[in-house]
C-alpha cells in the first residue's frame, strides 16, 4: 500500500494505490478482461443486491410483533406528527424512546406512518432496502480499502445474507441497526477518501465524516465506537501515530463522549442498566462477557438455534473464558504475519466491545442484532484470503474451488436467513420459535400470553374468546412459574381476570405486580386496572387516586380513556371530554377513546359531533357490534329511527349481546 503522494496537487483521491487491481474471475482473453474490467464495478454490486433481495424479500410479508414494536411505532405519539413541530419534538433531547435516543430512526417511522399508517409492508420494504444499501456500502468499503473485488464481494455477500443479521432486517424495531449501519459505513468510506485525498477537497471529506458520524449516532448510539474504528483504518493505511493524528480525532471523540453520556443517562432513566434482582461481580462479568464473545464467534460460522432472546445463563462457567484466551493467542500468532487478521479481528472486537455485557445493559446476554456491523471484520478476513487465489501468480484453479465453496456456503446462509425472516411473520410465530429454542424463557411465555390476551379482548366469538382466555392464562402462569418475581405477567393476568369480572382475583394480581421491582410502565398499567375496578365498585376516591398515579408514571392512552369514563360517571363532562381527547391525541388509531367520547357527546345532545366520533370508531373497528349499538342509540335520540334500526340489527348480527330488547322491539314497530 503506497503512501499518499505529497507532491500531488490534484483533488482526486489516490484510491487503493497500494494493492494490485482486482482480477477478473473468468478472464481468458484480453477482450473478456476488458469487458469485465469496464463493467465489474456495476455488475458485481447489482448481482449482490439481487441475490440479497431474492433471499430476504419474504420479510415483506411479516407483520408487527408485540416485542418493542408497539412502543416504537403503534403507541409512540412521536411517530404520529410529521409536522415541523413534530419533527422538532422527535429530535428534542427529551425524546428518548424506551431508553434510546435515536431520532433518525423515529423519523423514519413517522414518515412511513404518515404514508400508510400501520400497514407493515412499507416498514419492512424500507428496512430491507436500507439493508441492501448497507451491503453495497460494505462492498465499496472493502474495494476502496484493498482494491480486491473478490474480497469485497465475499464480505458483502456474507454480510447481506447472514441469518444473525435478520433480526435487524425483519424486526421493525431493528430499524435502528440498518440506519446506523448505513451512515457508519458511509463514514468509513468518506474517511478513506479523506486519508487518500490531497488538496482542498481533503477537508470536505473530513466534514463529511463528521456529518455521517452524527447521523449514525442519531440512528443508534452504539456508533460511538467509530473514532476507534477510524484509528484502526489509520493503522491499516500505515499512518504514523503522532500528535497531529490524535488532534485530528478530537472532534470525533468529543462527539462520541457527548452521545455516550446521553445514552447512559437515557438507559439509566429507563431502568435498562439494572438486571432483575441479580448482581454480578467484576469476575462474573468477565465470565459472562467471554460467554457472549465465544457465542458470537461460533454463530458467525454456524448460525443455528437462533432465537430473539438469549437469557443470562443460570450457572456461570469459565470454559468460554479459556476459549477466548486461546482465540486471542491464535489471533496474536497469525497477526504477526498478517495485518489482515489484525485488522479484521480488531474491527470485530472494537465494534462488539460495548455489547459484550461487561457493563450491564438489559436482560439478554446475547442479541443477534449486535453483530450487524462487527461481523464485517470476520467476513473481511475470509474474503481477503479467498481473493488471494486470484492475485498474479496464485493457483487460480484452487481459487475457483475455494470460491465455489464460499459461494455455496453463502447461499446456504441465504436459505437460513430466509427461514429466519419467516419466524418474524407474527407475534405467535416469533414466540413459539423462542419457546422451542428456549423452553425456560419466561419472556417468551409472557409475550405470547399477552398476545393471546389482546386477541381475547377483541374477539366476539364465544369459543374464540374462551380459547384465547385459556391460552393466555396458561402462558402467563407458566412465565410466573419459571420466574416468580416477573412483574409483567401478574399485571396481564390482572387485566385478563378484570375483563371477565373476577375483580378480587384481578386486584390480588395487580397488587402483586406493584409489590415487585418498580418499572414505570408496568406500575402505570397496574394502577389503571385498579382504577377501573374501583370505579366499577363506586369507590371513586380510590379510583381517582389510581388513575392519577397511573398518569403520573407514564402517559397511557388507555388510562386517559378510562379516566374519562370515571369523570363521565361523576358527571364531570368537561373533564371527561378532556381525557378522551388526550387519549385520542396519543393514539389516533385507538377505537375506545372515539367510542367513549362519542357516547359522552351523545349524552350532551351534541349529536353531529357524537356521530363523527362513532363513525371514526367504526372506520377503525368495522366489526365491533358495540360501536353499532352506540351509534343506534345516537341516531334514535336524533330522530333517525331507520338508521337506528339498521345499526342495532348490525350489532346483533355481529354478536353483541347487551342490546336492550325493549328498545330493539320498539324500533321494529
Amino acid at each position: 500500500m503506497a503512501k499518499k503522494n505529497k507532491s500531488s496537487q490534484t483533488d482526486k483521491p489516490v484510491v487503493a494505490g497500494r494493492h494490485p487491481p482486482a482480477q477478473a474471475l473468468t478472464a481468458t482473453s484480453p477482450a473478456n478482461t476488458s469487458f469485465l474490467a469496464k463493467y465489474s464495478d456495476v455488475l458485481i454490486p447489482v448481482a449482490i443486491a439481487v441475490v440479497v433481495w431474492l433471499f430476504l424479500n419474504t420479510c415483506l410479508n411479516d407483520g408487527i410483533t408485540n416485542w418493542d414494536d408497539p412502543g416504537y411505532i403503534k403507541d409512540d405519539k412521536l411517530v404520529r406528527d410529521i409536522s415541523w413541530n413534530g419533527i422538532k419534538h422527535i429530535f428534542s433531547l427529551s425524546a428518548a424512546v424506551q431508553g434510546n435516543y435515536h431520532p433518525l430512526t423515529i423519523l423514519s417511522y413517522a414518515i412511513e406512518y404518515s404514508l400508510v399508517s400501520l400497514q407493515p409492508w412499507l416498514y419492512h420494504f424500507d428496512s430491507l432496502a436500507i439493508h441492501i444499501g448497507v451491503t453495497l456500502l460494505v462492498y465499496y468499503f472493502v474495494v476502496l480499502l484493498t482494491g480486491r473485488r473478490v474480497a469485497a464481494a465475499i464480505t458483502a455477500l456474507l454480510f447481506g445474507l447472514h441469518p444473525m443479521h435478520m433480526e435487524s432486517v425483519a424486526w421493525l424495531s431493528g430499524r435502528k441497526d440498518v440506519i446506523y449501519g448505513f451512515f457508519y459505513m458511509a463514514a468509513c468510506i468518506a474517511y478513506l477518501y479523506y486519508v487518500r485525498t490531497a488538496g482542498s477537497k481533503r477537508w470536505k471529506w473530513y466534514t463529511a465524516v463528521i456529518v455521517l458520524f452524527i447521523c449514525s449516532l442519531l440512528a443508534k448510539p452504539v456508533a460511538v465506537v467509530l473514532p476507534i474504528t477510524l484509528l484502526l483504518i489509520d493503522l491499516y493505511e500505515r499512518r504514523k501515530l503522532n500528535f497531529g493524528l490524535l488532534l485530528e480525532k478530537i472532534p470525533h471523540f468529543a462527539i462520541a463522549i457527548v452521545f455516550g453520556i446521553k445514552s447512559v443517562m437515557d438507559q439509566r432513566t429507563y431502568g435498562a442498566l439494572k438486571l432483575q434482582g441479580v448482581t454480578y461481580s467484576i469476575i462474573d462479568r468477565i465470565s459472562l462477557g467471554s460467554h457472549a464473545l465465544v457465542t458470537y464467534l461460533w454463530k458467525a460460522v454456524a448460525p443455528v438455534a437462533l432465537c430473539c432472546f438469549y437469557p443470562y445463563p443460570e450457572k456461570l462457567e469459565w470454559v468460554s473464558f479459556a476459549i477466548m484466551l486461546i482465540i486471542i493467542a491464535l489471533v496474536g500468532w497469525f497477526g504477526r504475519k498478517s495485518k489482515i487478521v489484525v485488522f479484521g479481528s480488531l474491527f470485530f472486537l472494537i465494534n462488539m466491545a460495548l455489547l459484550l455485557q461487561f457493563i450491564p445493559v438489559g436482560d439478554a446476554i446475547v442479541a443477534e442484532r449486535y453483530t450487524y456491523i462487527p461481523y464485517i471484520g470476520l467476513f473481511f478476513i475470509l474474503g481477503w484470503y479467498v481473493s488471494g487465489y486470484f492475485q498474479p501468480g496464485a493457483n487460480r484453479q484452487t481459487g475457483y474451488m475455494v470460491l465455489s465453496a464460499v459461494l455455496a456456503y453463502s447461499l446456504f446462509l441465504g436459505y437460513l436467513a430466509n427461514e429466519r425472516c419467516q419466524v418474524w411473520y407474527s407475534t405467535v410465530s416469533l414466540w413459539n420459535d423462542e419457546i422451542d429454542k428456549q423452553p425456560q424463557s419466561p419472556n417468551a411465555y409472557n409475550n405470547l400470553g399477552f398476545d393471546y390476551f389482546t386477541r381475547f379482548d377483541v374477539a366476539t366469538n364465544p369459543n374464540e374468546k374462551r380459547l384465547c382466555y385459556d391460552s393466555s392464562y396458561y402462558l402467563l402462569s407458566k412465565a410466573i412459574a419459571i420466574k416468580p418475581d416477573y412483574q409483567s405477567p401478574y399485571i396481564t393476568i390482572g387485566d385478563l381476570e378484570r375483563t371477565v369480572g373476577k375483580y378480587a382475583e384481578a386486584k390480588r394480581n395487580y397488587y402483586m405486580g406493584l409489590s415487585l421491582k418498580k418499572k414505570d410502565d408496568e406500575y402505570a398499567k397496574a394502577y389503571m386496572g385498579l382504577g377501573i375496578i374501583y370505579a366499577i365498585g363506586n369507590n371513586f376516591d380510590s379510583s381517582l387516586f389510581c388513575f392519577r398515579s397511573s398518569l403520573g408514571l407514564t402517559e397511557l392512552s388507555e388510562a386517559h380513556s378510562n379516566f374519562g369514563n370515571l369523570y363521565a360517571m361523576l358527571g364531570k363532562h368537561d373533564s371527561s371530554l378532556i381525557q378522551y381527547s388526550a387519549a385520542i391525541a396519543m393514539r389516533p388509531d385507538g377505537t375506545p377513546a372515539y367510542l367513549n367520547r362519542g357516547r359522552e357527546l351523545q349524552r350532551l345532545h351534541r349529536y353531529p359531533e357524537a356521530m363523527k366520533d362513532l363513525d371514526k370508531a367504526l372506520s377503525l373497528s368495522p366489526n365491533d357490534g358495540e360501536i353499532y349499538y352506540a351509534r343506534s342509540l345516537c341516531n334514535a335520540e336524533n330522530g333517525n329511527r331507520p338508521q337506528a334500526l339498521a345499526d342495532v340489527e348490525k350489532a346483533v348480527s355481529l354478536g353483541y349481546r347487551q342490546v336492550d330488547q325493549a328498545y330493539y322491539q320498539g324500533l321494529k314497530r
